[in-house]
C-alpha cells in the first residue's frame, strides 16, 4: 500500500510541476508586451548591451601633455598612456636616448652620452599597435628587379606590441599604456652585459626595479616627443659596493633622456664618404651594385640651407645655434665662443655667413640642457671624470642628416688630477702602458681631453722656468681650451678624426714663434696633437691651435658646399693631395702596438719630423727632471707635486719612445685614387735612414744604461700625501716597474707579430732595413754595452723582458702567429745572448747571466 500511495503523490508531483511551468512561461510572454496609445500590445526591447569605454573616460584621472605623441600621465599613480592615430600608423620615427645622468662604475654611463638613434615604425597588427626597428643597413635600387626582395634574410625588430585599450574611430585615435615602452628598456638597452669570465668583484647593477623606476619629466612638442626616466637597478646584497659617487651599491640610478622624434620632412640632400676626407658615417651597402665597392655611405651633416641661393656667400636659412650652459664658469664664456664660432671661417668657404650662431643660456630658463631641441655646450665636475672634452650628434639614420648635438666639458681641464690618478698611479704601471683598442679607437668617444690635460701638466712644467710663469700658464689654459672647443665643435659638424695632421710644419718652423702666431699648428684641429713646447724656452712662442686648419676648411667645403654638379665637387676632392690636406683616423692611428702601418698617423706627436721631435721632448724632460725637486717642492706642503711632476716627465719620455718605435717597420699610406694628380704609391715603406734613426733614439734613450736615469736623490722624495686610512700599501714608489713598464711598450710594438711580418713583407715593395738587421740591431742595444760586465738593475730587467718575449716568439701562446722568419731570428739571438753572457761582472751581474744561460737552455729543449 506504501508503494502505491508514493507512485500517485509522485504522479501528482510532476503534474503540478508541469502546469506552474506553463504558467510561468505564460506570464512572462504576457510581461513583455505593454499597451501603446491604441491598446494595442507591442514588444518591450531587450536591455541594452554594455556601453563600451571612451578615451575620455580612460583619461579622466590623467594630465594631459600635448604634442606629437599625447601623453596622459595619471595624477594619482603616475602611470602614462598615449596616443597613437591613425595617420601615423605605418609611418616611421627617430628614436634616441641619452644618459642624463649615470655612474662610471659600470662604464661609459655619464652624462651626455649618446646611446644612439634608430628608426622606429609603427604598425597594427588586429589589436595591437606594434614598434618594429628597422634594418637600415642596405640600400636596393627602386628600379632594378632585386628591390622586390629587398626583405629577404633581413629582419627588422619588435621591439613592442601593446594592446588598443580605446579605438576612436570618429578621431581616428588609439589609446595604448605606455609604461612598457619607456619603463622598460625596450627601445634601448641600458645595462651592459656582463663579460665572459667577469669577475664577480667587479661592480655591477642590479637587476631592473620596476617598482621603483619612475618617469622624471615629460615634454612634448609638434616635432617630438621627450621623456625622463629613471631607471633603478636594484640587487640584494652586492660584493663591491662601487666608488664614492654611489650612495647604495644595491640601489643605482640611472637617468635616460628618451625622444620619439618625426621622420624630418625636407630637401636634405645626402652625400657619400669618400676615403680622402673624414666624416662620421651611417654604413651602408648597395645590394643592387655589381661593383667591387658595395659602399653607399651616408656621412653625417647638418642641413644648412642658403637664404639666397644665387648668392656666392649667403646666410643660412637656419644656422646652427649652439647655447652656453648656465652652468658654464664665467671667466671661460668668451673663450667657447670664440672657440665656435672660428669654424665660420671654414663655413665662408663652403658659401655660408654665420653660420655658427651661440647664446648663453639664461639662469631663468624654462627647458634642460638635455632638450633635443637645443645644442648645448655643457660643463660638470664629475667625481670620476670620464673625458676632458666630448662632442656628440645623433643623426637621422635614412639620410645621414644631423639632427642635434652637444659638447660635453669637464672642470678636471683645469686641474692637475685624474691623470696622476689613472695614468700615473702605481696600479697602472702593474700592466703594460697600452689601452685597449676598444678604448682608443671608439670612434663615438673622444679622448682629447685627458690627452691636453696631461700636455698641460707639461707644459706648466716647463713654463716655471719662466719669469713670468703665472702669465705663461694663463696662455697655455686658454690656447688649449680654444684648441679643445674647436676639436669637439667639430666632431658635431660631422668630422671625426686626422691623426696625421700634425705633419704641417717642421720642428724649426715650430720654434719660429713669428711664423706660428695666429696659426693652427697642424693642419686640422681635429688631431690629438701634443702642444707646441720649445726645449729652448727663449724660443716658445704658441702653444695650441688657435683657429681651424686648412683640412678643416677643405673638409667643411666637402660636406657643406652647395655643388652645381659633381665635377665641381670631385674637383675639390682631388686636392686630398696636397699637404695640408693631408688625412689620417683612429682607423688607421698605431697608438696600440701592432696596429696599423703608418707612423705619421699617431697621437701626442708633432711635426713632420717626428723623430727629431721627440727626442727634444725626451731632452726637454730630463731638463726638467734636474730641477723637480727644486721646483715643484714648497715648504709647508706635502711631495705629492714633486711625485706627480717626476711621473709626469717620466711619461712624456715614454710617449716619445712609442712614437719613435712606430717608424721601424712603418709603411706610408697615400690614399689617392688611381690616377690622381699629386698621388704617390698606396704603400711606401719607411726609408732604411729613417728607420735606422728611430732605431739609435731607442738605443740611446729607452734600451741604453743610463736611459732612465735621475738625480738619485729624487727617490727619496716621492711620497703620496696620505689621506685617512684611503692610502696605498705599501707606499713606496715602484721605480723599477714603472721604467720596465715604459720599456716593454716599445718592445711589446718592435716584437708584435704585425711588425715583424710587415718588416719581411715590405722587404718585397721597398723595405731596406730587413728583418735580420732589425732584430741583430736590437739585440745588440739591449746587451751589448753591459753584458760583458757590470749590468745595473733596469737593464737586467729589461734584458730577461726581452729574452722571455724572444722565448715567446719560439713557444708562447702567440707562437702561431709568427712567421718562420721570425721565429729564425728570434733563435738566432737567443743562441747570441747566450754565448754573450759569460760569467763575469759582480756577484749580481753573473746571477743575472746565469738566469738568462738557464731560460735559454730550457727553451731550446722545448724547441727541440
Amino acid at each position: 500500500m506504501k508503494q502505491k500511495h508514493s507512485r500517485v503523490t509522485n504522479l501528482i508531483c510532476i503534474a503540478f510541476t508541469a502546469l506552474l511551468f506553463v504558467s510561468v512561461q505564460d506570464m512572462e510572454a504576457q510581461d513583455k508586451k505593454k499597451k501603446n496609445k491604441k491598446g494595442d500590445a507591442t514588444e518591450i526591447p531587450a536591455p541594452p548591451t554594455k556601453k563600451e569605454k571612451t578615451i575620455a573616460e580612460l583619461v579622466k584621472t590623467s594630465k594631459k601633455i600635448d604634442g606629437l605623441f599625447p601623453i596622459y600621465q595619471d595624477t594619482i599613480t603616475g602611470t602614462i598612456q598615449m596616443i597613437i592615430s591613425d595617420n601615423q600608423v605605418n609611418k616611421e620615427f627617430i628614436y634616441f636616448s641619452q644618459i642624463a645622468d649615470g655612474v662610471l662604475d659600470v662604464g661609459r654611463v655619464n652624462r651626455g652620452s649618446y646611446m644612439g638613434s634608430k628608426v622606429v615604425k609603427i604598425e597594427k597588427y588586429f589589436d595591437k599597435i606594434e614598434f618594429v626597428a628597422q634594418n637600415t643597413s642596405f640600400y636596393f635600387d627602386p628600379e632594378s628587379p632585386l628591390s622586390k626582395s629587398k626583405d629577404a634574410n633581413i629582419t627588422n625588430g619588435n621591439l613592442a606590441s601593446l594592446q588598443i585599450e580605446v579605438y576612436d574611430k570618429k578621431k581616428g585615435l588609439y589609446l595604448i599604456k605606455a609604461d612598457e615602452l619607456f619603463l622598460n628598456e625596450t627601445f634601448a638597452q641600458v645595462k651592459r652585459p656582463s663579460s665572459p669570465g667577469e669577475s664577480p668583484t667587479v661592480f655591477k647593477l642590479g637587476s631592473l626595479n620596476k617598482a621603483k623606476t619612475k618617469i622624471n619629466s615629460i615634454k612634448n612638442y609638434s616635432e617630438n616627443t621627450n621623456l625622463e626616466v629613471e631607471y633603478v637597478y636594484t640587487s640584494p646584497s652586492v660584493l663591491n659596493n662601487g666608488s664614492s659617487a654611489v650612495a647604495d651599491g644595491r640601489n643605482v640610478s640611472i637617468k635616460v633622456f628618451q625622444s620619439l622624434m618625426a621622420m624630418p620632412e625636407n630637401n636634405y640632400e645626402v652625400r657619400y664618404d669618400d676615403p680622402r676626407v673624414g666624416y662620421f658615417t651611417t654604413q651602408i651597402d648597395d645590394k643592387t651594385t655589381t661593383n667591387s665597392i658595395d659602399y653607399r655611405d651616408l656621412i653625417h651633416r647638418w642641413h644648412l640651407v642658403k637664404k639666397d641661393p644665387n648668392a656666392a656667400i649667403s646666410e643660412p636659412v637656419e644656422p646652427i645655434t649652439w647655447w652656453i650652459e648656465n652652468s658654464t664658469p664665467l671667466e671661460w664664456r668668451e673663450t667657447i665662443k670664440e672657440g665656435v664660432l672660428k669654424w665660420n671661417i671654414a663655413f665662408e668657404k663652403a658659401g655660408f655667413k654665420n653660420a655658427m650662431v651661440v647664446k648663453v643660456q639664461p639662469d631663468d630658463a624654462d627647458w634642460d640642457a638635455g632638450d633635443l631641441k637645443h645644442n648645448v655646450l655643457r660643463w660638470t665636475s664629475s667625481p670620476e671624470p670620464p673625458f676632458g672634452g666630448y662632442g656628440p650628434s645623433f643623426v637621422n639614420p635614412r639620410t645621414g642628416q644631423i639632427l642635434g648635438a652637444d659638447i660635453m666639458l669637464e672642470f678636471v681641464h683645469f686641474t692637475n688630477r685624474v691623470f696622476y690618478d689613472k695614468v700615473f698611479s702605481l696600479a697602472s704601471l702593474e700592466k703594460p702602458f697600452e689601452a685597449s683598442e676598444e678604448n682608443n679607437t671608439d670612434h663615438l668617444y673622444c679622448s682629447l681631453g685627458h690627452q691636453i690635460q696631461e700636455e698641460i701638466m707639461f707644459a706648466n712644467a716647463a713654463a716655471s722656468t719662466f719669469a713670468n710663469s703665472d702669465l705663461e700658464m694663463e696662455r697655455i689654459k686658454k690656447e688649449s681650451m680654444l684648441a679643445l672647443i674647436m676639436h669637439e665643435v667639430g666632431h658635431t659638424l660631422g668630422l671625426n678624426h686626422n691623426m696625421k695632421a700634425s705633419q704641417l710644419f717642421s720642428p724649426a718652423q715650430l720654434n719660429d714663434a713669428e711664423f706660428i702666431e695666429g696659426k693652427c699648428l697642424t693642419a686640422s684641429v681635429m688631431d690629438y696633437a701634443a702642444l707646441n713646447i720649445t726645449r729652448d724656452r727663449t724660443k716658445q712662442g704658441q702653444y695650441d691651435d688657435v683657429t681651424v686648419g686648412p683640412y678643416d676648411i677643405w673638409a667643411i667645403q666637402l660636406g657643406y658646399t652647395p655643388f652645381k654638379s659633381e665635377n665641381e665637387r670631385q674637383a675639390l676632392l682631388n686636392e686630398s693631395t696636397k699637404p695640408e690636406h693631408i688625412f689620417g683616423n683612429d682607423a688607421d692611428d698605431m697608438r696600440a702596438p701592432g696596429k696599423a702601418i703608418d707612423p705619421r698617423v699617431n697621437v701626442s706627436d708633432q711635426s713632420n719630423d717626428q723623430i727629431t721631435w721627440a727626442i727634444d721632448r725626451m731632452e726637454l724632460s730630463n731638463d726638467l727632471m734636474k730641477n723637480a725637486k727644486t721646483k715643484f717642492t714648497k715648504s709647508g706642503e706635502s711631495y705629492e707635486e714633486l711625485r706627480r711632476v717626476y711621473y709626469l716627465l717620466s711619461s712624456q719620455k715614454a710617449t716619445s719612445a712609442g712614437i719613435i718605435s712606430r717608424f721601424i717597420g712603418g709603411v706610408y699610406i697615400d690614399r689617392a685614387m688611381a690616377g690622381q694628380s699629386g698621388g704617390t704609391k698606396p704603400y711606401t715603406p719607411v726609408s732604411l735612414k729613417d728607420q735606422k734613426r728611430a732605431m739609435a733614439a731607442l738605443s740611446n734613450y729607452v734600451f741604453a744604461p743610463n736611459a732612465f736615469d735621475v738625480p738619485n736623490e729624487l727617490f727619496n722624495y716621492l711620497a703620496v700625501q696620505r689621506r685617512g686610512f684611503n692610502f696605498r700599501t705599501p707606499e713606496d714608489p715602484k721605480i723599477h716597474n714603472q721604467v720596465l713598464t715604459y720599456q716593454k711598450n716599445v718592445l711589446n710594438h718592435l716584437l708584435h707579430y704585425n711588425t715583424l711580418q710587415r718588416i719581411t713583407d715590405s722587404e718585397l715593395y721597398g723595405n731596406e732595413y730587413k728583418l735580420s738587421a732589425f732584430m741583430t740591431d736590437l739585440n745588440n742595444a739591449i746587451f751589448k754595452a753591459d753584458i760583458y760586465g757590470n749590468v745595473n738593475s733596469f737593464r737586467q730587467n729589461i734584458q730577461l723582458e726581452y729574452t722571455n718575449m724572444l722565448i715567446g716568439i719560439l713557444t708562447g701562446k702567440q707562437g702561431d702567429n709568427y712567421t718562420n722568419n721570425a721565429k729564425s731570428m728570434a733563435l738566432y739571438n737567443l743562441k747570441n745572448i747566450k754565448t754573450m753572457a759569460g760569467s763575469t761582472g759582480d756577484v749580481a751581474s753573473i746571477a743575472h747571466k746565469q738566469h738568462l744561460k738557464i731560460l735559454i737552455d730550457n727553451a731550446l729543449e722545448d724547441v727541440k
